[in-house]
């Protein structure tokens, strides 16, 4: 019988014996640029837990705040009150605790309308009760808006006073679906307006307008939307101080949560030894951690956490590998060896890939280990979810073949080739599979099923990320040398200027956001799966568009990517 080496074993070979040319296939130097560390990595290996006195009173001080605010449920009768609550809590990174009570009010307004009287509506409900009902993927017409418009179709400019009301259109047209030409008009027409506020430092909508303009509600990764919400909060004149302090209580309390997390995620890191081995690959362990908080932020979700972190970080550092430093036979033997699946593999690769390598293998052996002493998860799971994750990771690892292999031969694909490859290479279906096994008993076979059909909710997501990646990162991708990106091949195969392919580009991130909201409503329709799943693949988006958005944050971490992430992750209200 065939001794496996363990890790140990593998890595002491890797790092002594490599004789790998530092030359690629074709005489080039292989990448060597040097990425900055981690933004906060070496923070969190010094940190201390929290101790369990403390814990116990936190525990109790937010209990009793929970049930006075569940008691606000039942003591405000009008409907619109309760919707302003509903927005409150949400944007206060509450809501995780009265999902059952969201749920409630939500579905009785769409049962019956007639809760709220529509003829009266003003502004502000009538787009808030649009916003919160999609965002639950709930259907609601965008005729409820026509009201507000003149016999042209164009908003009465007599709203435009209503800076309340603006706001609150300015954020429900962001959840338009393909079609909806009012929800255009709607965003056109409010932006103009938030871009007057966001210059006056005099209007009482000053922050709130110029946070918007950049962060709109349904987008923004929900942390650093609650750290920012709960200080816009704090200077409301009509707060509720027992929202308010349950709202900083818990904040604390839940960073204080994933910096222990991030506590063990580090040294792990750290005793995995990858960037002695892999030095040509981005250390990126809380970056990644990101993703992973965002998707799954509440706190019964920290097995998740944990998976998907190391399932981000491996995707990171295979994508740097076959990116820029290893060449096309190299990575035709590691794709082989992706296929095949076992230790056997090892010895056919390149000495620096054998630790990867291992570690991948090693890393789903323990969570096929965990899930099967876990009572809750589905018999039929594990098997499903190894079966999804092997297909996915080998499809993966074929589409960063693809895309070496182009750039070997100068290949600029047509853009249906090069989305195609794209959307699979920047990881959405990868991503999406064995962090749900953490999910316990919620698991069945039509979710796994859902994945491997490729649903809008992820195609959709994977579209933002690499668009939005292709268009901040491009002018450093090509000087390091990289397979063309999305702005070279829309530019060769259509004919005109970079900064026009990036316009274009730009809207068909547009359209992409809206196929996700059609397909996020359809789905809820169709099915009963958890909001935990169908939201995934929005939660991927929104750190898409937080790490992307101006430049590309997740390869450089200064500036605002170490600064908001320094707010989010290490310092409390």
């Amino acid at each position: 019988m065939e001794r496996k080496m363990s890790f140990e074993e593998v890595k002491s070979d890797s790092m002594t014996s490599n004789s790998n040319s530092s030359f690629n296939d074709n005489g080039v130097p292989r990448g060597s640029e040097k990425y900055q560390p981690s933004s906060l990595g070496h923070y969190f290996l010094s940190h201390q837990p929290k101790t369990l006195d403390e814990d116990k009173m936190i525990k109790k001080q937010l209990q009793e705040l929970k049930e006075e605010v569940r008691s606000m449920f039942v003591t405000i009768e009008k409907f619109s009150e309760k919707l302003s609550l509903i927005d409150s809590i949400q944007r206060l990174g509450l809501s995780y605790h009265f999902d059952d009570e969201i749920n409630e009010v939500l579905m009785l307004l769409m049962q019956n309308p007639c809760n709220i009287d529509e003829e009266h509506e003003d502004l502000y409900i009538t787009a808030l009760r649009f916003r919160l009902l999609r965002q639950q993927g709930l259907f609601i017409s965008c005729e409820i808006f026509n009201k507000f418009t003149n016999e042209r179709g164009e908003f009465k400019e007599s709203i435009g006073k209503d800076k309340i009301g603006l706001l609150s259109l300015y954020e429900a047209s962001h959840l338009r679906m393909k079609g909806e030409n009012i929800l255009d008009e709607a965003l056109a027409f409010t932006t103009s307006y938030l871009k007057a506020m966001a210059m006056d430092s005099n209007s009482p909508f000053y922050e709130e307008a110029k946070y918007a303009l950049k962060w709109p509600i349904y987008k923004a990764v929900k942390r650093l939307m609650a750290r920012h919400y709960i200080s816009l909060y704090s200077n409301n004149p009509l707060k509720n101080n027992v929202l308010l302090t349950f709202a900083k209580l818990d904040y604390n309390s839940l960073q204080k949560l994933y910096q222990n997390e991030l506590s063990e995620l580090t040294r792990w890191w750290k005793n995995q030894k990858f960037m002695e081995q892999l030095h040509f690959a981005r250390d990126r362990v809380v970056e990644c951690y990101l993703w992973a908080l965002e998707a799954f932020y509440e706190p019964k979700y920290s097995a998740n956490r944990r998976i998907l972190l190391k399932m981000i970080y491996f995707v990171t550092i295979i994508d740097d590998m076959y990116d820029a430093y290893a060449t096309v036979d190299e990575l035709q033997l590691f794709t082989e060896a992706i296929q095949r699946w076992d230790t056997k593999s090892i010895e056919k690769l390149p000495n620096y890939m054998k630790g990867l390598y291992q570690a991948i293998l090693d890393f789903f052996g323990e969570i096929e280990e965990d899930m099967s002493m876990d009572n809750s998860t589905a018999p039929f799971a594990l098997d499903s979810a190894k079966e999804s994750f092997w297909v996915q990771l080998k499809r993966q690892c074929k589409a960063y073949l693809v895309e070496a292999k182009w750039f070997s031969e100068g290949y600029v694909p047509t853009m249906e080739e090069y989305m195609n490859v794209g959307v699979v290479s920047i990881g959405p279906y990868v991503l999406a599979l064995v962090p749900f096994l953490a999910l316990g008993n919620v698991d069945t076979k039509e979710v796994f099923q859902w994945v491997q059909t490729d649903p809008m909710l992820l195609k959709a997501g994977g579209i933002i990320a690499r668009l939005m990646n292709d268009i901040t990162s491009h002018k450093f991708g090509q000087g390091r040398g990289h397979v063309a990106c999305a702005v070279e091949c829309y530019t060769k195969q259509y004919g005109v200027p970079k900064g026009e392919a990036i316009v274009e580009l730009n809207k068909e991130v547009v359209e992409a956001w809206k196929s996700m909201i059609q397909d996020h409503i359809d789905v809820k329709f169709c099915t009963k799966f958890p909001d935990v799943i169908l939201h995934f693949g929005l939660n991927l988006a929104r750190v898409a568009n937080f790490y992307y958005k101006e430049r590309d944050g997740f390869t450089f971490v200064d500036g605002e990517t170490k600064h908001l992430m320094t707010l989010s992750l290490t310092m409390p209200i």
